[in-house]
C-alpha cells in the first residue's frame, strides 16, 4: 500500500485529534492528492534562494528533541538535486548536538521562515554530515562570505509544506529596506527632474510670441 507523503507528519494520534476538532476531511482530501510535495520543485527552490535564517531540528536516539539555528547569506541552503538541498556548516559555539543526534538519528526536520513576504515551509526528512569533502563544502560555500565551514551537511527531503500567514509578523532586514529606500530616492529624483522639465515647457508655451 502506498501512503501519502503527509502521512509523515499526520500520524494515526495527529488524524484521531484532526477527527475530534473537524479537521480531518480537509487534510483528507490534500492525501487523497497525494498528500504533500515531496520533490524539489521551482517554487521550493526559489523560496530557497532568497533564504538567509532556518531552523534545523533533530533528536537523539532518545527521542529528545533539539533545534537549532542555522544562518548566512540568502541563498545559503542550496539545491543539489531534486530531493537533496545542503548547507556547509560554519564553526560554532563547538557543542555538536546536532551533529551528535544525527549520528545516532537521521530523521531531521527544516523550518524555514521568509519574514518580508510573510511566508513559511516545513521540510521533514533525513539529514546527514559530510567531513573532509572539500569540493562539496566549497560547492556549498556563500561567496565572499566570511565563516569557517567545519562540515557539509546534506538533508534529503521526503515531504514538504508550506503554511498560511496567519500570526507571521512582517519584517525586513536592513539591507533589503536600505535598498528599498534607494530605490525611492532615485525615483524621487526622476520625478523632479521631470517637474522641472514640465515647469520649463509650461514657461515657454506661456510667453507671448
Amino acid at each position: 500500500m502506498v501512503y501519502p507523503s503527509s502521512d509523515i507528519a499526520f500520524t494515526p494520534a495527529v488524524k484521531s485529534i484532526q477527527t475530534c476538532r473537524s479537521s480531518r476531511a480537509a487534510y483528507a482530501r490534500i492525501e487523497a492528492r497525494g498528500g504533500f510535495r515531496s520533490a524539489i520543485d521551482e517554487d521550493l527552490g526559489s523560496f530557497l534562494a532568497e533564504v538567509d535564517t532556518a531552523y534545523l531540528a533533530t533528536a537523539n536516539a532518545g527521542g529528545q528533541p533539539y533545534a537549532q539555528h542555522r544562518g548566512g547569506p540568502k541563498g545559503f541552503i542550496r539545491v543539489l538535486d531534486e530531493h537533496t538541498i545542503g548547507f556547509a556548516d560554519f564553526a560554532g559555539n563547538r557543542q555538536y548536538i546536532s551533529i551528535g543526534n544525527l549520528a545516532e538519528n537521521d530523521k531531521a526536520f527544516l523550518f524555514l521562515m521568509d519574514y518580508a513576504h510573510r511566508r513559511r515551509i516545513k521540510l521533514w526528512g533525513r539529514a546527514r554530515v559530510v567531513e573532509g569533502d572539500a569540493d562539496l563544502i566549497a560547492r556549498l560555500m556563500p561567496d565572499g562570505y566570511r565563516a569557517r565551514p567545519e562540515q557539509a551537511i546534506l538533508f534529503t527531503v521526503e515531504a514538504w509544506d508550506s503554511n498560511c500567514s496567519q500570526h507571521i509578523p512582517q519584517k525586513f532586514d536592513a539591507a533589503d529596506v536600505g535598498a528599498a529606500i534607494g530605490r525611492l530616492e532615485e525615483r524621487i529624483a526622476g520625478l523632479e527632474i521631470e517637474n522641472r522639465r514640465l515647469k520649463q515647457e509650461t514657461e515657454r508655451q506661456s510667453v507671448p510670441a
